[in-house]
């Protein structure tokens, strides 16, 4: 693989199908001017502008994109667009109340269903199929984990449903958690087919022009300025590499595996079926999906964090933790057998200082981010929000607890660094603790007080 194929294996499967040959559109030409300017060409930014011009055909948009559409974490996650939030339900309700927490529950459900329908108002194929997510308990503790999360979440009106292990769950399991909210996709699929109905539309994507800074009434690039009413900042972890927000976000790298086509006979035994996704209890994160094509994508947490939030290509690809991966993957479905690993890749994801994603808007500067790896259907839900903010709509998505909110800023080096592998090693630490004393790990409390998470 070579160019953009190599950002993902979703990537590389749009150009083998035939579906998007990745060629980038023609940057930016000079200053213009338009209603509306979004940095980023990934889910959030490209949302924004669906909905906008959904709003109002004569908005006049211009998206600006350093890369492709879909270069950064829309190109490259798990494909579960899930009803996850970074921030727990009983947290969002202790800081701003019960029916604030209930609603955010509600709206982030509802988002997993207008994702499906918003892609296929566009005519977007991107094997979206709502199968739901597997929780796999392997332990006591972890048992006790599922049992306590089903409980908790019966609380904010989420349908979750808990069951002994049956013999075709994954090795070890003594429980399973079930959620029904939370559909099985091609995230590239989705981010370029998003690009092409927009500019199909008449919005103007230019690709390979990066943002240099912005204020209000401009975005400056590097192939012009682009003078408009309203901004919105949507960079997520790249972020991090712009003076403006530095601090605001930190990237943390997710690495992924996908494997060859498994026979249905396999999948007969793992019992995944088409549509489902798939984790544990662990506390070093993985997450995984049965592919439309019958593969495994299985990514996981494990790279470390880089000195200055520094983003480069060769951080996408760590061989120990794509090793570490296929190992787990094998200890979880023995039945994968000696299956290939076809593609490896990885890329950063945003995390602010509280573990908590936002969306601001100032009038006319906005941004939405903070993702914590919960994107693919949080940036539906920003998207729709922005929308509203933008035309100065008050609606229930500009009301939620989310709205307005300002993560503090992460420490400088080498507080970061220091603390951010820190957290990294005690998680890892926490997962053998808790197989060798069979009881919730003293680690995970320790980390939780000094990351807040």
């Amino acid at each position: 693989m070579s160019g953009y194929r190599r950002v993902s294996f979703w990537m590389d499967q749009l150009v083998a199908s035939g579906r998007d040959d990745l060629t980038p559109r023609p940057p930016l030409d000079g200053d213009r001017s338009a209603d509306v300017c979004v940095i980023g060409g990934g889910l959030t930014g490209l949302w924004t502008a669906w909905y906008l011009h959904q709003a109002d055909p004569s908005l006049q948009i211009v998206v600006v994109e350093k890369e492709i559409a879909g270069f950064g974490a829309s190109g490259r996650n798990g494909g579960w667009c899930s009803a996850l939030f970074p921030r727990e339900a009983a947290e969002i309700a202790e800081h701003t109340g019960r029916d604030a927490a209930l609603a955010m529950r509600r709206a982030m459900r509802e988002t997993v269903d207008e994702v499906g329908r918003a892609a296929d108002e566009a005519g977007i194929d991107c094997d979206f199929v709502k199968g739901g997510t597997v929780l796999y308990a392997r332990s006591a503790v972890q048992d006790r984990a599922a049992r306590a999360e089903v409980d908790a979440s019966a609380a904010f009106g989420d349908d979750m449903v808990y069951r002994s292990a049956l013999p075709g769950d994954a090795a070890g399991s003594v429980g399973v958690a079930f959620t029904p909210d939370c559909a099985r996709l091609q995230p590239a699929a989705l981010v370029r087919g998003l690009a092409a109905a927009l500019e199909a539309r008449g919005v103007v994507i230019a690709e390979r022009t990066p943002a240099v800074s912005w204020a209000p009434g401009r975005v400056v690039t590097t192939s012009g300025t682009v003078s408009a009413g309203a901004v919105v900042v949507a960079l997520e972890g790249y972020g991090a590499t712009m003076p403006q927000t530095r601090r605001r976000i930190m990237p943390l790298y997710s690495l992924m595996i996908a494997t060859e086509p498994l026979s249905e006979a396999a999948w007969g035994r793992i019992g995944l079926e088409h549509g489902q996704t798939f984790s544990d209890y662990r506390h070093l994160l993985i997450y995984g999906q049965r592919t439309a094509d019958d593969r495994f994508a299985f990514g996981g947490r494990g790279a470390r964090y880089h000195w200055g939030s520094t983003i480069r290509n060769s951080y996408d690809r760590v061989p120990r933790v794509f090793r570490h991966l296929r190992t787990t993957l094998a200890e979880l479905f023995p039945d994968v057998g000696d299956v290939g690993v076809t593609h490896t890749w990885g890329g950063p994801i945003g995390v602010p200082r509280d573990w908590c994603a936002s969306v601001t808007w100032d009038g006319s500067v906005g941004s939405a981010g903070g993702y914590v790896g919960d994107g693919l259907s949080t940036t539906n839900l920003a998207g729709r929000t922005l929308a509203d903010l933008v035309r100065g709509v008050s609606s229930s998505l500009t009301g939620l607890p989310w709205v307005g909110h300002h993560s503090p800023d992460w420490e400088p080096e080498p507080l970061r660094f220091l603390g951010a592998n820190a957290g990294l090693v005690a998680t890892d630490i926490a997962d053998r603790e808790e197989r060798l004393t069979g009881r919730p790990s003293m680690a995970a409390r320790v980390r939780e007080k000094v990351t807040g998470h």
